[in-house]
């Protein structure tokens, strides 16, 4: 069945059937009407996207039922039907927002015409919204990168979600991309045009967040020389991200909780309610339920913030997403630090992919923004890696495994060299090596600079 609808109000039966079949050929879905307010009930029931109206009904004047199609419905197109010595009154009509007329008796050529320009119109509209759409999906989702099962799961959630006027609790570590997802969930929802504000409930004291949440009205306290307007406020009619909500104090989380349920704040030191209209996603890493056996969280609170639950994966969750989320970054740094770096050496992915990540994604972000500022070559190696991080990867799974042999051998040289005192003569006879090839690797890998205290 088509998207598209069209209408034919004529009381004249073989007219309205005429028009009708020339429109269904034309791919709408038609229906007719012989009066007036049958059409008027149902056009504001289930709209129509192309409308003809005859001039003369029986209950009204088609110029009535055209006012009322363009001044409720602005995207309808509107023609009229008309006889010879009404041909005036529908070019009135046509300065009055309809886009063409018929005149009695007509060719069935011409409403085809009139009904295939239409469609056209229609489905390129309709194109152009999808691609929109499509757009606003792409800017959403920009710098929230996954490919790996769970982030394909996660987006999914997102964009189902997002359509919804709810509250949503994002349960996710410190560094997965909580303020990014609640991002991408008022980007995509109908709410995408007003404002987005985000607050931190960790640290602050409770006369702090009060402030800022709620605002203060002018004398409200020492030092409140004017009228604050608070971020919940600020965001009427958007949306709320509220980070680290179980660590809000307990006071605060009963002033949220009435927000939520009366729908209007009001300020410190106000006496006046101001309305209020706005979607509160919060995100904790916290176990909120032991906080409410603690008595830390409220019970009430919760089950109004936990309307629709999203978990984030840390990255030990999804490390086929590290190798993507590396060049990413490099590719970012790149161009902030003035770089031509190309690419990082399967070493180096080898020694990040098996990383634990305690700072996730964040975490990541900071290690390549620091192997992009190190960088001489072409190429991210293991030595522009931190020192900690192969540390720990050498000592977990084994150089062999992640390093090359080039890199195994200057390791063991150093480390050699470094036990014995510098002492060459005994490093060469550890390593098995003459001491003019222990020369040569020495200052292959730059070890040649090594304080030589060789002992008798």
């Amino acid at each position: 069945m088509s998207r598209f609808r069209a209408a034919v109000i004529d009381d004249e039966g073989h007219t309205a059937k005429l028009v009708a079949r020339a429109l269904n050929k034309q791919g709408f879905e038609t229906e007719t009407f012989e009066l007036g307010h049958p059409f008027l009930n149902r056009m504001t029931e289930k709209p129509f996207q192309l409308v003809f109206i005859d001039l003369k009904l029986p209950d009204m004047d088609g110029m009535t039922i055209l006012n009322f199609v363009k001044k409720g419905f602005e995207d309808v197109d509107a023609v009229i039907i008309t006889g010879h010595g009404s041909i005036p009154s529908a070019v009135e009509a046509t300065g009055k927002g309809a886009v063409n007329y018929i005149v009695k008796p007509f060719r069935i050529q011409e409403v085809k015409a009139i009904a295939q320009e239409a469609m056209e119109k229609l489905q390129l509209k309709d194109e152009n919204r999808r691609l929109k759409e499509s757009l606003g999906e792409v800017k959403a989702f920009d710098n929230f990168i996954g490919n790996s099962k769970v982030m394909q799961e996660l987006f999914a959630m997102i964009r189902k979600v997002a359509k919804v006027n709810c509250n949503v609790l994002l349960q996710a570590d410190t560094g997965t991309g909580k303020e990014r997802a609640a991002r991408a969930i008022h980007d995509l929802s109908p709410r995408r045009s007003k404002t987005f504000v985000s607050f931190n409930c960790g640290g602050f004291t409770e006369e702090l967040i009060s402030s800022e949440l709620f605002g203060h009205e002018k004398g409200a306290f020492t030092g409140a020389t004017a009228t604050k307007i608070g971020l919940l406020e600020s965001a009427d009619g958007g949306t709320v991200f509220l980070d680290e909500i179980g660590e809000m104090p307990v006071n605060m989380q009963v002033k949220l909780l009435r927000v939520i349920q009366e729908r209007h704040i009001m300020r410190v030191g106000g006496t006046k309610p101001v309305s209020l209209d706005i979607r509160i996603i919060a995100a904790t890493n916290r176990d909120l339920h032991k906080a409410m056996e603690l008595g830390e969280f409220r019970e009430d609170l919760f089950y109004r913030l936990n309307v629709v639950r999203i978990y984030l994966p840390p990255l030990t969750e999804r490390r086929d997403d590290i190798p993507l989320l590396s060049n990413y970054f490099l590719k970012t740094f790149n161009a902030r630090f003035g770089k031509s770096v190309s690419g990082i050496s399967p070493q180096a992915l080898e020694v990040l992919t098996h990383y634990n990540y305690p700072g996730n994604v964040r975490e990541l972000e900071n290690i390549i923004q620091r192997a992009v500022a190190l960088a001489e070559g072409e190429t991210l190696g293991i030595r522009e890696l931190p020192p900690d991080l192969l540390n720990l990867a050498f000592n977990a799974f084994g150089a062999t495994g992640l390093l090359s042999l080039e890199e195994v051998e200057r390791r063991h040289i150093k480390h050699v060299l470094e036990a014995t005192g510098h002492n060459k003569h005994l490093s060469s006879h550890i390593l098995g090596l003459p001491r003019t090839t222990l020369w040569r690797r020495m200052k292959k890998y730059h070890l040649d600079d090594m304080k030589d205290e060789e002992t008798p």
